[in-house]
């Protein structure tokens, strides 16, 4: 394909609570395009094809060329920008969910050195980058189709890691509170409870959420079941009292004040609004 291009793809709606893909596409950058500086709330890898450019990340600047892959973390201050006279053309894949920080956790990447040059396998990570932009829709399958391929991509970037968390590490102790808050967050479970399931006190545990998630315990279980409260709300047609028992709010009241504190609207109209969407599009 010749001259400059981009095809990208950004998913309405991310369902899948574990892992879901936010956006995926390549693109073929004019001299010195560039991206930032900004933060997304989502994990982006970019694989680069050809070329060259730099990426700019906690006050260093990093060149970076063909077969390098580097990673903008959620919320992390980033600046990336095509070479002049070799501009890159790169495959990217934006993501999130509860297995997300576990798994880039063990791969080489690091808040500290969020690239990898010379990426094993790259061809391949490539390919299923690609693959994701392929199979790309608004549907659930098509949702379980991209997730798939970029947990074969994700695969590879472990497969081909180096370092080892160590098991006591803060990310392990997030990690398995996610785990816990996934299984049961449908449960009235607290913030002691999920606390006693890790093993560790509740400051703790408090601490441990500040330094790799940014936010604390509480924040993190209302997000998540606010969350899959929206995929409810949209894809079932449960009623709003239902819907605030399913994802562990045992007070409607509650509820709806904690919905519209986190997205804007009360339930009832979001639902209205993201179907009305859904239906104009058909």
């Amino acid at each position: 394909m010749n001259g400059n291009y981009k095809n990208s793809y950004k998913a309405a709606q991310k369902e899948l609570l574990s892992l879901s893909v936010y956006n995926v596409g390549y693109q073929k950058c004019d001299a010195l395009h560039q991206w930032g500086p900004g933060i997304r709330d989502h994990f982006l890898i970019h694989y680069i094809i050809s070329g060259r450019g730099f990426y700019e990340i906690n006050g260093k600047k990093y060149s970076l060329e063909s077969g390098d892959t580097f990673l903008v973390y959620p919320n992390q201050v980033a600046t990336y920008y095509a070479d002049q006279n070799d501009p890159w053309e790169y495959a990217w894949v934006g993501f999130n969910g509860s297995d997300a920080l576990s798994i880039i956790n063990a791969t080489d990447f690091t808040r500290e050195h969020p690239f990898i040059q010379h990426t094993p396998d790259g061809d391949t990570i490539m390919h299923q980058l690609l693959r994701i932009y392929e199979v790309r829709g608004n549907e659930f399958e098509h949702a379980v189709e991209m997730t798939g391929h970029l947990y074969t991509a994700l695969a590879l970037f472990m497969k081909s890691a180096d370092r080892k968390s160590p098991s006591t590490s803060y990310n392990s102790y997030v990690q398995k509170a996610i785990e816990y808050i996934s299984s049961n967050y449908s449960y009235p479970i607290t913030v002691e409870d999920i606390a006693a399931y890790v093993g560790l006190s509740r400051s703790h545990l408090f601490r441990s959420f500040e330094k790799v998630l940014k936010q604390s315990p509480k924040e993190y279980l209302s997000g998540f079941r606010i969350k899959q409260s929206c995929m409810l709300l949209t894809t079932s047609d449960l009623s709003i009292t239902a819907i605030a028992n399913s994802v562990g709010f045992d007070n409607n009241l509650y509820f709806s004040k904690a919905f519209r504190k986190a997205k804007g609207v009360s339930p009832k109209m979001y639902r209205v609004q993201h179907t009305s969407a859904t239906d104009s599009k058909e």
